[in-house]
């Protein structure tokens, strides 16, 4: 290999380490430059805000809790069983409804309704929860996720894009318990 009079063999390596150097930077600066730039080139998906139907109302008796069953607005091809997701129904009177998540506010983990009691009871740590979503007693320390919902056509439906979490658009005050302090506090 013949190299120009005024490159010097040192020059030549400086400037090929300073080459490969520069293209394992521009590749590992692609996923951090997509972390920054995320939330502008993100959009929500479609089906994100969409009103998901839990079938009608007369599958739900005024005075009874029952779960219902709706398929998730954010799934992928491979979900399978998973796309489905289960929500608790109170209709309190005629046009009255609650609809609550089916994670406990603690860990996640499914509560049942026990009707003997007007109770929703976590399995996992004991958590217990009135008929009206509120905390009775145990570690969790705020009551059930609510889903937004209304009626139409006579059917319920509910905006399930929005995951049960402590803090969520639709709940900003769950910031801040009766305590005062923060949930993670």
């Amino acid at each position: 290999m013949t190299l120009p009079d005024n490159l010097s063999r040192r020059a030549m390596l400086m400037k090929l380490g300073i080459f490969f150097n520069g293209i394992v930077a521009a590749i590992l600066a692609v996923p951090v430059v997509r972390y920054v730039l995320s939330p502008v080139a993100r959009s929500r998906k479609v089906g994100y805000e969409t009103w998901l139907t839990l079938g009608p109302l007369d599958q739900f008796p005024a005075g009874q809790t029952r779960l219902g069953s709706f398929r998730n607005p954010d799934v992928q091809p491979w979900d399978g069983k998973t796309a489905y997701s289960d929500c608790w129904v109170r209709r309190i009177d005629d046009r009255t409804f609650q609809v609550f998540a089916i994670n406990c506010m603690h860990l996640g983990c499914p509560v049942r309704w026990f009707p003997q009691s007007g109770l929703f009871m976590c399995p996992c740590h004991g958590g217990v929860y009135y008929e009206d979503g509120a905390r009775a007693s145990g570690p969790p320390e705020r009551g059930l996720f609510e889903y937004p919902h209304k009626i139409e056509e006579g059917k319920l439906f509910i905006k399930a894009g929005e995951l049960p979490t402590p803090v969520s658009p639709s709940n900003p005050s769950a910031l801040v318990d009766i305590s005062g302090k923060l949930p993670c506090a």
